[in-house]
């Protein structure tokens, strides 16, 4: 990591957490800010099991700038998910990994200067395709950003 992406921070890493519910199902957000990564972890019953990282930096400024223009609710088109841990099948981690790439997407587009890895934590009872679920968890997640 050179120092361009290495962001001060104050110590101790700025944090915030939220509660709300998701399916039904209370949930807690939070989010730590550290120097080169932001943290947030998406948990219900104390789980967490699956961790994505989603670098924010892209190739080039061009593709942020190209990707910007477009403030739809499509994830950004430079944003490339990596499970970190856990899995629970293509569809789960399909998903885990379109819940990551829209909160990154959702932080890029507050702030095109973000370059830090965005690394997110789940730990939701049950992960499915659900309108309803997907927009309760990004309303959540705004909460703490």
């Amino acid at each position: 990591m050179n120092a361009s992406q290495v962001v001060e921070q104050p110590f101790p890493a700025q944090s915030k957490i939220a509660t709300g519910p998701i399916d039904g199902i209370p949930t807690e957000v939070s989010v730590l800010k550290f120097s080169d990564k932001i943290l947030i972890t998406l948990s219900q019953e104390g789980r967490l099991s699956q961790w994505i990282q989603v670098p924010l930096s892209a190739p080039s400024p061009a593709a942020v700038d190209m990707a910007l223009a477009n403030s739809n609710l499509l994830p950004l088109s430079h944003l490339t998910p990596k499970t970190l841990l856990g899995g629970g099948g293509e569809e789960r981690e399909s998903l885990a990994q379109l819940y990551a790439v829209q909160i990154a997407s959702h932080i890029a587009r507050r702030d095109s200067e973000e370059n830090r890895t965005l690394v997110v934590g789940l730990g939701l009872k049950t992960l499915k395709p659900d309108r309803e679920a997907f927009f309760d968890v990004l309303e959540l997640i705004q909460k703490v950003l």
